[in-house]
């Protein structure tokens, strides 16, 4: 099983980052498991359903 954490999401830059990346990622290291910290992803203040969704549909589970 091939699994990816990512650290701390802060920001619109951390979730542009992630949004780009996981895709890619998951397919050339052919990942299972993608985990994030997402608790600052909302400007460094939580997290909100709408990113979260966002997230997700970038293949983080």
């Amino acid at each position: 099983m091939r699994v990816l954490f990512c650290g701390d999401i802060v920001g619109r830059t951390g979730r542009d980052a992630v949004i780009k990346e996981v895709p890619r990622l998951r397919r050339e290291l052919g990942l299972d498991f993608v985990a994030v910290n997402g608790e600052n992803a909302a400007a460094g203040f939580g997290i909100t359903a709408k990113i979260c969704a966002e997230l997700h549909s970038a293949g983080v589970d």
